[in-house]
């Protein structure tokens, strides 16, 4: 396995890194345990400005950060004051579910998303039947404490209460079925995060190429340094049971893909942080040597743990 190329560090002062940017897994998991789903801070290193991505787990998340002492705080200050807003690439449950159950104790902070995911949380999840509407629209009475922004597919926007800026890509989670990538950037470095995904070829898409296109002049100028994706299920899956997901084959041939537009010399070292294996069994092992056997590119792998800071040098 090639070295990690980024640094797990506590909280503290971290003088010298500029506008480089930071993760802190709040959730790793695509499934089975509900303390450990899909969720990630992202903010520039040195602030407590994040926007999340996805919510699956949130609670449970901030506190192991706090027992591994990435944050010298409590609960609440991490939710209502360090969380500036919620990036929810789709309406399943594993990411979005600790979101919605801590809603009563959160601050008011925007949800960015598609139209489409919007409506999931409107229609079927802030409703009086389900919860309550803590949404900006749908069903009276409206508490009005999450503010809708919708985008469409390649929107660029800014993240209120912080210094990022991002932008909106559409991905195919069983087709017709939408999910959303979001990419945040600084003056200096971006990374990119995707939502659950299948591959092009599976889907019978073209999601994929588009967004390995956009990015591509950014991993060639080195801003570029972090793509977060997906890896659910080891090669044994079969493709009519991938249900919109990806294996270290398909991961595989996604980046040979985006390798045909950046070159093979600058895949070398991209890291790449694997989201979303589903921990079924042997699956996260077999996973990892899956994936280790078949990068020929250089692609410097970060299996991420709840809880533990991750800076991009």
């Amino acid at each position: 396995m090639k070295k990690y190329l980024i640094a797990f560090l506590s909280f503290g002062h971290l003088s010298g890194f500029g506008q480089s940017l930071e993760i802190v897994p709040l959730g790793v998991y695509g499934g089975s345990d509900e303390s450990n789903l899909s969720s990630y801070l992202v903010a520039e290193t040195n602030s407590n400005q994040y926007i999340t991505m996805d919510g699956g787990t949130i609670y449970s998340g901030i506190k192991k950060a706090i027992e591994k002492e990435t944050f010298t705080t409590d609960i609440s200050t991490v939710l209502k004051e360090y969380i500036k807003g919620y990036f929810i690439s789709h309406g399943h449950l594993d990411h979005l579910g600790g979101m919605i159950i801590n809603s009563p104790e959160d601050s008011k902070k925007p949800i960015y998303g598609t139209a489409e995911m919007i409506d999931v949380l409107k229609n079927n999840y802030f409703t009086n039947a389900a919860w309550a509407n803590f949404g900006s629209e749908g069903e009276a009475p409206i508490i009005n404490k999450y503010h809708y922004k919708k985008h469409q597919h390649l929107d660029t926007f800014l993240i209120d209460g912080t210094n990022l800026e991002a932008k909106i890509y559409e991905l195919s989670h069983v087709n017709p079925w939408k999910s959303a990538a979001l990419k945040v950037a600084t003056k200096t470095q971006s990374l990119i995060y995707f939502g659950d995904t299948g591959a092009d070829r599976i889907e019978k898409t073209n999601h994929l190429e588009n967004v390995w296109k956009d990015i591509a002049p950014e991993i060639k100028a080195g801003k570029l340094k972090t793509i977060m994706l997906e890896v659910s299920f080891p090669n044994n899956q079969p493709d009519h049971l991938l249900f919109g997901h990806l294996t270290p084959n398909l991961f595989i041939e996604e980046m040979q893909v985006l390798a045909k537009y950046v070159g093979k010399k600058q895949m070398k070292n991209l890291n790449i942080v694997v989201t979303h294996i589903k921990p079924k069994g042997d699956n996260v092992s077999i996973i990892k040597k899956e994936l280790d056997k078949l990068n020929n590119l250089g692609l410097n792998f970060i299996y991420p743990q709840q809880g533990e800071r991750i800076i991009i040098k």
